[in-house]
């Protein structure tokens, strides 16, 4: 990483500062940032679930460079409990956490990515409260639509060339259909969607060649570590109104997200049936999947703020339990990183 950003310095560091990229001031500064690293990586979207972090006094800003703007992102850095971390703030979004990720890890020497933030349950056996770390993630937000009249059975657009495929399922509209007055269906034209792998592209492959993910697995050595993590003490209670039970650390199978708020039951049960979903969120398995293109490891941490849909005695519940969700993760997050080697 020095190595290759001393030679943008030297070589390119006048036609760079020409072309108002990176000026070569920026790059010397980041170099020196880079010499006190490497660093984890913290990513996390919104400014609610990124407070409680920079207000606990484990965090320590760096007293020279404290920060580092570049892009529209104001990247954070300090210690915690004598480990170096980079923090950013992403934004809403798989496309903002995507690109946050690529700018954290393009920058700076990070040696693990850790995101965390708040989540829709999708799981009826966990509790608003609760603070989930999934083993896998996958982005199902990837649709090929299906032509009307087409089903299961008939081969997908361009499934031929490899582009897309019938592998993880589809949802089908037709089976959400409102009964007429005379209790018969009504034909449902949006027919079927079909979830789609990713196309990656490895920084040490070959490029323009791709490869597919649905599946990203966090790293193994974080995911062992957050065993550890089951005896964090969590709140429970937003002023005077509290939680049936004091929230818990969980390691489940399963998290998703997509570029959509579910607040709707029907497809929060049909996310846990289908693909056994805990936590339903709009940013982890973007940063997932730009760590697996790196190599870098990564894990992610999210408290369940509400049961997306509603459909319980906690229905309607993110306004009242968000900030309780968005300190019970960082407690944990907290504590996590005390944990890495």
């Amino acid at each position: 990483m020095m190595g290759l950003l001393g030679f943008l310095v030297l070589v390119f560091g006048y036609s760079i500062n020409a072309y108002g990229a990176v000026t070569q001031s920026s790059w010397e500064e980041i170099s020196i940032i880079n010499s006190k690293g490497p660093y984890i990586g913290i990513v996390v979207p919104n400014s609610f679930e990124l407070n409680p972090f920079l207000q606990s006094p484990l965090f320590v800003p760096d007293p020279k460079f404290p920060f580092f703007d570049f892009s529209g992102r104001h990247f954070r850095i300090g210690e915690l409990e004598k480990k170096r971390v980079i923090v950013v703030m992403t934004g809403l979004s798989m496309l903002n956490a995507g690109l946050s990720t690529q700018l954290l890890l393009t920058l700076f020497d990070i040696k693990g990515v850790l995101h965390y933030g708040i989540a829709g349950n999708a799981n009826p056996k966990l509790q608003i409260g609760d603070v989930t770390i999934p083993q896998y993630w996958a982005h199902t937000g990837l649709w090929n639509w299906q032509r009307f009249g087409d089903g299961p059975d008939n081969e997908l657009a361009f499934e031929a060339n490899g582009d897309y495929s019938r592998k993880f399922g589809y949802l089908e509209f037709s089976k959400y259909n409102n009964k007429t007055t005379h209790s018969t269906s009504v034909i449902n034209v949006l027919n079927n969607v079909w979830y789609q792998a990713e196309e990656t592209f490895p920084v040490n492959g070959t490029p323009e060649v791709r490869q597919h993910a649905f599946w990203v697995p966090v790293d193994k050595t974080y995911f062992q570590l957050s065993r550890k993590l089951k005896n964090v003490k969590l709140g429970s209670c937003v002023n005077t109104t509290c939680l049936p039970r004091r929230p818990i650390v969980v390691r489940v199978k399963k998290g998703v997200s997509g570029n959509v708020f579910v607040d709707n039951k029907a497809y929060r049960e049909f996310l846990n049936s289908k693909f056994d979903a805990s936590p339903i969120d709009m940013e982890s398995a973007a940063v997932a999947l730009v760590c697996l293109q790196h190599k870098k490891p990564f894990i992610a941490i999210r408290a369940l703020s509400d049961l997306a849909g509603g459909g319980s005695s906690l229905s309607n519940e993110a306004a009242v339990f968000a900030s309780l969700a968005s300190q019970n993760v960082v407690d944990v997050v907290l504590k996590f990183i005390t944990l890495i080697p």
